[in-house]
């Protein structure tokens, strides 16, 4: 595992997502969401509507963080 530090950047970025667009305990259980279904999905090679419903929206969510931390999509 990595020891890097976060750049102030990216510190301000994960405090203002924190602070205005998901609570940490919601992201948390996104993520945890997400394993649950991706390993499902993985065992049963299908997915139920209402799990792909979840997973969409984790997928959202866990993307919004990856673009705190690394922004990517913004670049121009």
């Amino acid at each position: 595992m990595s020891t890097n530090n976060l750049s102030e950047e990216a510190k301000t970025r994960l405090m203002n997502f924190f602070n205005n667009t998901i609570d940490p305990k919601g992201m948390a259980k996104v993520i945890r969401q997400a394993n649950y279904l991706l390993a499902l999905g993985a065992m049963r090679e299908q997915t139920l509507q209402n799990e792909t419903i979840n997973l969409e929206n984790s997928f959202y969510w866990l993307n919004e963080l990856a673009e705190i931390l690394n922004p990517y999509l913004d670049v121009e």
